[in-house]
């Protein structure tokens, strides 16, 4: 056999380990991972550091999401929301951020009114969201700066929302609304126009000493 041909079945051969190696390495850590996940499933207490670094990675609440509501006239209404609390200020609601959006049109295209603003609080109880914030911007003046509050049940079918001036008939936008309070969630999403999504706080119940 000449050198050349032994060299070349060397490399071969060291190729063929490598190629084992690797493989040997990638199953032990598919088999880490799966082990991992096994013993999360199970409660093993070696899963906790992970469970652990998962939780505190996880926000404190959240709403998100874009959808029509349900009208039988031709009117146009879209809530917007992207509010979240950190993890870090899970004692307190009023340290939400985010913003909101809302448009009333007397249909689609046509005329109406809008406003923007930012978060100012958020709590969330399982699927049910309420959140306030500041309105920012707007084409109707007499509510720039004021408050609104906004109330929204994740059903994941046909969702619902309400919002702080439904006994009043229009957006007050008063600056003497509380942080986090809204209306019962009395109106329905029209089907096919989107979805909300809610995260469920984490209330920090008290603790005995």
């Amino acid at each position: 056999m000449s050198r050349t041909t032994t060299d070349r079945s060397l490399s071969r051969h060291r190729a063929l380990a490598v190629g084992a190696a690797l493989l040997m390495t990638a199953g032990a850590a598919g088999a880490a991972v799966a082990s991992d996940g096994d013993a999360a499933r199970t409660g093993s207490s070696a899963s906790a550091p992970h469970s652990a670094e998962r939780a505190e990675k996880r926000e404190a609440a959240a709403l998100t999401g874009s959808a029509k509501m349900y009208r039988k006239t031709t009117e146009d209404v879209t809530f917007t929301f992207d509010a979240h609390l950190a993890a870090r200020n899970n004692g307190d609601p009023s340290k939400a951020t985010g913003t909101f959006r809302f448009v009333h049109l007397d249909r689609p295209g046509g005329k109406g009114g809008w406003a923007k603003g930012r978060i100012d609080c958020l709590m969330t109880g399982g699927k049910v969201a309420t959140t306030t914030g500041i309105i920012t911007d707007t084409n109707i003046r007499e509510i720039k700066g004021g408050r609104v509050g906004f109330t929204v049940h994740d059903r994941g079918i046909t969702d619902r929302v309400g919002y702080s001036w439904a006994g009043v008939g229009g957006p007050d936008g008063t600056k003497n609304l509380p942080k986090c309070t809204s209306s019962a969630p009395h109106e329905k999403v029209r089907t096919g126009t989107g979805d909300f999504q809610v995260l469920p706080w984490k209330v920090p119940y008290p603790t005995g000493d």
